[in-house]
């Protein structure tokens, strides 16, 4: 098998590494560079366990070549928290107890960490939209969407300091919104799949 001489920067540290030619981006996050964060679930994009950032937009890493990421900037869940302090998305996780085993947490919060950066004032319905793509085995979807708009509400009160969006409401929705597709339904308020 072919190798390849490739360079990553992971959380804002840069790594040198020899790859197959056939090695995942999920394999050599785990497997090479020890990022653990990263779950490997079904290794055929369906899952979304595995989403991580790849050059600042949600990907799900068993799809990618780790050839194709050479040169390119990865973030994983670990490279979320700074100096110590959990980003929003975790806090809310934690708050909100978006979470049961955990096994999707990873690559819930890097999905919607994406989400919050195109659509930082989402409705419980883009939430649900926004990570259509990532599934919850344990059925938590109810509290992951509470855990979103936790993070939301955290993130806005930052912004609205600092002086980005505006405060109110219809505003944030018409000014600062965004809203990527995906293709797996999420159950709607009542619990229920659709």
């Amino acid at each position: 098998m072919t190798e390849h001489d490739i360079t990553l920067t992971v959380n804002g540290t840069d790594h040198e590494l020899t790859v197959e030619s056939r090695t995942l981006l999920v394999h050599a996050l785990r497997d090479e560079l020890g990022y653990t964060g990263t779950n490997v679930g079904c290794e055929s994009s369906l899952c979304g366990a595995c989403t991580v950032h790849f050059d600042d937009d949600a990907v799900k890493s068993c799809t990618v070549l780790a050839v194709q990421a050479d040169g390119a900037t990865i973030e994983t869940v670990e490279g979320l928290a700074e100096d110590g302090e959990f980003h929003p998305i975790q806090s809310g996780f934690q708050e909100e107890h978006g979470l049961q085993c955990g096994y999707c947490t990873p690559g819930m919060m890097m999905a919607a960490t994406d989400l919050l950066e195109e659509n930082p004032d989402p409705s419980r319905e883009e939430i649900r939209e926004g990570l259509e793509g990532n599934l919850c085995r344990c059925t938590g979807y109810q509290n992951i969407v509470n855990a979103v708009e936790n993070a939301a509400d955290e993130i806005h009160a930052g912004t609205v300091a600092d002086g980005g969006c505006p405060a109110d409401a219809a505003d944030r929705s018409e000014s600062c919104c965004g809203s990527p597709a995906n293709n797996v339904r999420w159950p709607d308020d009542g619990g229920e799949t659709e």
